[in-house]
C-alpha cells in the first residue's frame, strides 16, 4: 500500500505537488497537532528580534515548505536518475569540493534541515565516492524504500551509531565523502549543550570529532527549494575554522553558529516543526 501511493506520488510533477501542498500545509497550520506546537515555539524562543507578524508566516511557511519535502520525496526515490538530477537548477561551490578531492582529503558534507535535504545525497554520491550516516524508520517497507531511494545513485547509508561512526572515520582515511545531518537531537548523554540560536540545545559531535581527527574538507551544504517548483538550489559552503577545535563545545557551538547563518537566510525553509528543544541540560524548565 505504501508502495502505490508513493509510486502515485512519484509521477506527479513538481510544480503540482508544490501547489497540492499548499491546502495540506493549512491542515498543518488551523488544526492543533505537535508540529504546529513545536514549530512555533521554535521560532518565537529562536528569532526573538523578528515582529510576531513576521514569525508567523515563518513558522506558518515552514510547515507548507515541510509538507513539500514528504510529497516531493516518492520522487527523489523512485524517479528516474537522469529526470531527478535534471531538478538541480544550479550549484554552488562545487569546485571548492573538487579542489579537495584532488589534493587526497577527505570531504564531510553536514547538511541541515533546509529545503529538501533528500537530494543533497544523491546529487553528490552520483557525483563522489559517498558514505552517508542514516537513522532507520520503524516502517520495513517505508525503510526500505528509503534506503533504496538514498544508495540507488552510489551512496553507503550506515546507522547513527558508534559502529556507523567507525565507519564514517574510516571513509574520510580513504579520501571519500561522508554525509551527517547536524540538527537532529542525538538523545540524552549522545551530545553537548551548545547554543543554537541562542537556546542551549543537545547537539551532535560526529562533525566535530571527524573534522579534527582527520583533518577533511568540511562544507555546510544545502538544497534550497525554488519557487512554484522549479527544482532546487544546491550551496556548497566552507564551514569555520573552528569546527576543527579539539574541544567538541567549542566545535558543536561552531557548526551551530554556521547553520544560523544559513537558516537566516531562508528561515521558512528550515524545519521548525521538530522538537529539537525536547532534551534539557539539567536544572533546565521544559521549552514545550
Amino acid at each position: 500500500m505504501i508502495l502505490t501511493v508513493l509510486k502515485i506520488l512519484a509521477r506527479i510533477p513538481l510544480p503540482v505537488l508544490s501547489l497540492m501542498a499548499w491546502p495540506l500545509g493549512l491542515l498543518l497550520i488551523l488544526i492543533p497537532n505537535k508540529q504546529r506546537h513545536y514549530a512555533r515555539v521554535n521560532v518565537r524562543i529562536c528569532l526573538p528580534q523578528l515582529s510576531s507578524l513576521q514569525r508567523q508566516w515563518i513558522w506558518m511557511r515552514s510547515l507548507i515548505e515541510t509538507v513539500k519535502t514528504l510529497l516531493e520525496s516518492p520522487k527523489l526515490w523512485l524517479g528516474k536518475q537522469d529526470k531527478v538530477l535534471q531538478l538541480i537548477r544550479k550549484v554552488d561551490g562545487l569546485d571548492a569540493v573538487k579542489l579537495a578531492i584532488e589534493k587526497g582529503k577527505g570531504v564531510i558534507f553536514i547538511a541541515p534541515h533546509l529545503g529538501n535535504w533528500e537530494i543533497i545525497g544523491q546529487f553528490y554520491s552520483h557525483h563522489f565516492p559517498m558514505v552517508l550516516m542514516y537513522r532507520p524508520q520503524k516502517n520495513r517497507e517505508l525503510d526500505e524504500i528509503i534506503r533504496n531511494g538514498r544508495e540507488r545513485f552510489g551512496g553507503l547509508l550506515v546507522p547513527s551509531t558508534r559502529k556507523g561512526l567507525a565507519i564514517l572515520l574510516k571513509s574520510l582515511h580513504q579520501n571519500k565523502t561522508i554525509g551527517i545531518l547536524p540538527d537532529q537531537n542525538p538523545g540524552a548523554g549522545a551530545g553537548v549543550y551548545v547554543p543554537f540560536f541562542g537556546i542551549n540545545a543537545n547537539t551532535p559531535i560526529f562533525a566535530n570529532r571527524l573534522a579534527s581527527r582527520t583533518n577533511a574538507a568540511a562544507f555546510i551544504v544545502t538544497a534550497e527549494r525554488l519557487a512554484f517548483g522549479r527544482g532546487y538550489h544546491l550551496r556548497i559552503e566552507k564551514a569555520s575554522e573552528c569546527l576543527y577545535d579539539k574541544d567538541v563545545e567549542t566545535g558543536a557551538a561552531c557548526m551551530n553558529r554556521d547553520m544560523e547563518k544559513i537558516i537566516l537566510r531562508r528561515p521558512e525553509q528550515y524545519w521548525w516543526g521538530y522538537n529539537r528543544f525536547r532534551h534539557r541540560p539539567e536544572g533546565e524548565a521544559e521549552i514545550y
